[in-house]
């Protein structure tokens, strides 16, 4: 009697990542450091209409949020922007940089959060100059790093709740407020004066939008979650209309408790809106919830990048000394030194907002790259069932993106363009090297278990 056969499994990996675990595990990405810091740029160019860039930029992260859903469901394996552009596009130098984009995108974007941790948060535990303390900062980030720093879906949901914690208390007291007849509750329809609204709201978007950023990490786990097909976009844009719904609720909360000059000048916005409300919350607590949300951010977002560099190292993308690790901790301790360095570089480049800006931008067209890969690989059909988005909508997206894309001013554009000619010339170094690898080892004769005579086998 013959033996059933076996049916391979799925994925060598464990799918033990449920619906609602990958709900809080892209909810923690999206809603955390960028909104603790940036509510007072924002203000600083749409005056008391927080609400409505952020409303913007729920609506483009949506678009966007549609192309990885389908993308991901159909490719539950691909594991992000990078491969579905190799899957699409079919040029290795457009992965690479796609890839690359996503790698600088994350250096800037923590390089940003170091300077919001050493703003006014910090001010209540200690008062020093920002960018020098945002070094010392980056300098300890990247210690724990090389240390050894494992971060799991559940330690993300702690760290989630106390960043959403923060945020409620935002909310719950300026409600609070409201209803004892304070605060400014016009404020929220009041831009600045001689300000033409469309213009500001456009501008405030690519902030908004800094705030939004984070679902497409996502993509890198749907492997490991349990029926993907079903559940990630369910998870996807459950956490992003969340996100959004808490977002605008901390715009109008903002608005109504401060005076917009007051908000757009502070580096701790939240904070000083736990002041406004009068209720003796102590500065030190709220500044503590603060201070771990962005910590947080900031940890996860160069281990995130320092993997990165490694990964494309051992995949020849990069050059291999950037594959170096360390021989008890095993921590890529290279990419570790070479994007904290990059990362405490752009601190001195220019302010949060600026970064912010500069993170954008990368992701952009980042996403630009998806948006386009799903459009090309409709034509790829697969049997399984998964997520199909209208078609109008990766051209809907893309065009958000070009329109984000216009409102971007020439020092942001400078410093992205910088960052990506770094990863040419780490991407053509590469190559040469690989060049004169073979040109310089003309193949010999081999025996008949496959080695060169008179020499071990090489790799």
């Amino acid at each position: 009697m013959e033996k059933p056969v076996q049916e391979k499994p799925a994925s060598k990996l464990k799918q033990g990542i449920t619906g609602p675990m990958l709900y809080l595990f892209i909810l923690g990405d999206v809603l955390g450091a960028g909104i603790y810091a940036l509510v007072g740029e924002v203000s600083g160019k749409v005056g008391g209409a927080i609400w409505v860039p952020l409303l913007v930029a729920l609506v483009l992260a949506l678009l966007t949020a549609a192309s990885y859903a389908e993308l991901v469901t159909k490719y539950p394996k691909a594991g992000g922007a990078a491969v579905f552009a190799e899957r699409a596009f079919k040029v290795p130098a457009i992965s690479f940089l796609v890839g690359f984009a996503m790698l600088a995108a994350g250096v800037t974007s923590a390089a940003g959060l170091a300077l919001a941790f050493t703003g006014d948060y910090l001010k209540p535990f200690l008062d020093v100059p920002p960018v020098p303390a945002a070094l010392v900062f980056l300098l300890l980030v990247a210690l724990l790093n090389a240390r050894g720093i494992s971060e799991s879906v559940r330690s993300n949901v702690v760290m989630t709740v106390i960043e959403v914690s923060g945020l409620v208390l935002v909310i719950v007291l300026v409600g609070l407020m409201l209803g004892k007849g304070e605060g400014s509750p016009e404020q929220i329809t009041q831009f600045p004066a001689g300000v033409n609204p469309g213009t500001a709201v456009l501008s405030a978007s690519i902030l908004a939008y800094y705030s939004f950023v984070g679902f497409e990490v996502s993509a890198n786990v749907a492997e490991e979650v349990r029926d993907v097909r079903r559940v990630y976009p369910k998870a996807l844009f459950g956490a992003l209309l969340t996100a959004g719904l808490v977002y605008v609720l901390i715009g109008l909360a903002a608005a109504i408790a401060l005076p917009t000059e007051e908000l757009a000048g502070s580096t701790g916005p939240l904070l000083d809106v736990v002041s406004a409300t009068g209720f003796g919350v102590p500065a030190w607590l709220f500044s503590l919830i603060a201070l771990v949300a962005v910590a947080n951010g900031a940890l996860l977002t160069m281990i995130m990048s320092s993997r990165l560099t490694y990964g494309m190292a051992e995949q020849g993308l990069l050059p291999a000394v950037f594959g170096k690790v360390l021989p008890r901790r095993k921590t890529p301790w290279v990419a570790i030194v070479a994007t904290t360095l990059v990362a405490m570089i752009l601190t001195t480049t220019g302010g949060l907002g600026e970064l912010a800006e500069t993170v954008v931008l990368l992701l952009l067209f980042v996403f630009m790259s998806t948006n386009v890969a799903v459009i090309v690989l409709r034509r790829d059909t697969v049997e399984e069932k998964h997520f199909k988005t209208p078609l109008v909508v990766p051209y809907l997206a893309i065009a958000s993106c070009i329109l984000l894309l216009s409102q971007q001013d020439g020092s942001t554009w400078l410093r992205a363009g910088a960052l990506m000619v770094v990863g040419l010339v780490l991407f053509a170094a590469r190559r040469l090297a690989k060049g004169r690898t073979l040109g310089s080892k003309p193949r010999a004769p081999k025996d008949p278990a496959g080695d060169t005579p008179g020499k071990p086998h090489e790799r």
